[in-house]
Formats: structure tokens, C-alpha cells, sequence
């Protein structure tokens, strides 16, 4: 729901009334289109309510994050192997499209949350059900481990497996006040571009990864501009560099925190479709959804 939209008066129980009377017209209609869309559709995309395919979005969490953390961890490994040939501007710019290509190739299928906060903010929207959180949760942080075991297997415990942690003359209060204000800017670009994306579609994508770049550029050589909890997790757990772990488990969820307050101000209450079905997986809408909106008959008058 837009800050320019007018609350409904209608409960719940009405509201789920007057869908069905809908969706049971539309089916009296189109009976062979709706056949055929429902064919069309990839099954994880017609009920996320049903969880027996909550396996396949798990391990698309569980494989985005590994992807993420490979790039957003192993690039300052590989400029310590390589005595500098990355850069800094290739460290913070990997993680950045691998976000971007990761949630074009995969968004469909989980959302690519590919972060604790995300998830934690999307439910607390009311775009994602709270029940899938623990799971989506414990596939990104097992993604990110298994990818900093891949480091330390190919270049051994080099430059703390990137590790993120205060930079050189920063306090750990500087490094918390920065986590938290990136991943507030973060978290709000994706539930923006989330209520939105039927509109932006693969630019919301362009958006998240921009976004990530903008504030490794920037913000890096302070905290290392994490911004994820998983993500600085991993490369904590399997290197044991545990002293500074706190600061990127604990700011970015106060930034997320924040976030969702924003959008709050900014957007109304969170559960439309448009952001719901962004966070569940899918941004096409269902297809009794899409033969209704072209059926002016169908319509509540």
C-alpha cells in the first residue's frame, strides 16, 4: 500500500471473500486460460504457503549467498595472493554485481534475500511469513561458510579470509555507526524497489547492486561496509577472528530496524502484493490475478 492509499474498511475475512467470488468468476470464464497459465507457471510460484517446496528457495539462498560471499570475501584474498592486483575498487565493486546477477538468475525462485536483515525486515513488513525466517537465515549462513571453507581450502587462512573489521585508526564505535547507516540505505533501497518492482523489474536488481558499490566505495575502509550479517559471519567462524563480530551481527540489524520504520513513514504498512510476491520469490502476480485485471467483467462492481 502507497502513502496516498485510503485504508480499506472491508476485513480481512471480507477481503479473502470477495478474492474468491473473483477467482471463481475468472475460472468460470477463462477456464482453458487459466489451465494453460497455471501450466506456465513454475511450481514454487503458485502457493507459498504450501512449504513442501521451501527445500528448492532454501538452496536458492543457500547458493546465492555462497555466491556473494565468494566474491565479497575472496576478493581481498585474492589481492593479498596477488600482492595487490585486485584493488580496492575491484573489492568493493565483486560483491556489488554479484548481488545484481545473483537476484536476476535466482530472484524468482526465493526472492534473493541473500541476507539475515533482508529477511528480518521483509517480515516485519508483512511481505514474508515469519515461519520462513529461521530457515532463510540458516541457508545464507551456511552458504556463507561453506564459501569461506572453499577460500581457506584453495588459499589458505590468507588476510583473515576477508574478514570485515575496523579499518586501520577507526574505533569499533565508528565501525558500528557506519554498518548501521549502510545497512539502513540498504535495506531501504530493497524494500523501495521491492513495492515497486512490477514496475522497475530488473533495475530494482541494478538499484540493490549500485547500492552496494556506493557504499563499499565510500564506507569500506572504515568498516569494511558489510552490511550483512552472514556475510561477515563466515570468513569470522572459519578464520576465528571473532573480536570485532559483534559489530556486523548487531549494527546492521539496527540499521534494518530503521529501515522498516522508514518505509513505514514513507509507504504505509508493507503486505501488498507487489512487495509480498518481491520477497516470496515471484513478481508475477497469480494467474487468476492476471486474467482478472484483463477481464473489466470480473471487476468488484
Amino acid at each position: 500500500m502507497s502513502g496516498h492509499d485510503k485504508p480499506s474498511d472491508e476485513q480481512p475475512s471480507d477481503r479473502g471473500d470477495e478474492h474468491e467470488r473473483l477467482d471463481a468468476v475468472v475460472r468460470e470464464r477463462h477456464g482453458g486460460q487459466l489451465a494453460a497459465a497455471l501450466a506456465r507457471e513454475p511450481v514454487w510460484a503458485l502457493d507459498f504457503t504450501d512449504l513442501a517446496y521451501e527445500s528448492r528457495r532454501l538452496f536458492s539462498e543457500l547458493f546465492g549467498t555462497f555466491l556473494l560471499v565468494l566474491a565479497g570475501a575472496g576478493a581481498p584474498v585474492l589481492d593479498a595472493v596477488t600482492h595487490g592486483q585486485i584493488g580496492r575498487g575491484a573489492e568493493v565493486t565483486a560483491p556489488g554485481l554479484t548481488v545484481l546477477v545473483v537476484i536476476l538468475f535466482m530472484g524468482a525462485v526465493s526472492g534473493a534475500h541473500l541476507n539475515p536483515v533482508v529477511s528480518i525486515a521483509f517480515a516485519l513488513r508483512g511481505d514474508f511469513a515469519w515461519r520462513r525466517v529461521p530457515g532463510y537465515v540458516a541457508a545464507q549462513c551456511a552458504g556463507a561458510l561453506l564459501a569461506c571453507v572453499v577460500l581457506r581450502a584453495t588459499f589458505g587462512d590468507v588476510a583473515h579470509l576477508g574478514a570485515t573489521l575496523p579499518g586501520p585508526g577507526f574505533t569499533t564505535g565508528q565501525a558500528f555507526v557506519v554498518e548501521a547507516v549502510l545497512t539502513l540505505g540498504l535495506v531501504s533501497t530493497i524494500l523501495g524497489t521491492a513495492s515497486s518492482a512490477q514496475n522497475l523489474g530488473p533495475l530494482s536488481a541494478v538499484g540493490v547492486g549500485a547500492y552496494i558499490v556506493l557504499g563499499g566505495l565510500w564506507a569500506g575502509p572504515v568498516s569494511g561496509a558489510s552490511m550483512n550479517p552472514a556475510r561477515s559471519l563466515g570468513p569470522a567462524l572459519v578464520s576465528g577472528d571473532l573480536h570485532s563480530l559483534w559489530i556486523y551481527l548487531t549494527a546492521p540489524l539496527l540499521g534494518a530496524l530503521v529501515a522498516v520504520a522508514a518505509a513505514l513513514v514513507l509507504r504505509g504498512p508493507g503486505g501488498g502484493p507487489s512487495g509480498s510476491r518481491a520477497a516470496q520469490g515471484t513478481l508475477r502476480p497469480p494467474a487468476t490475478q492476471r486474467l482478472r485485471s484483463r477481464d473489466p467483467g470480473s471487476s468488484g462492481g
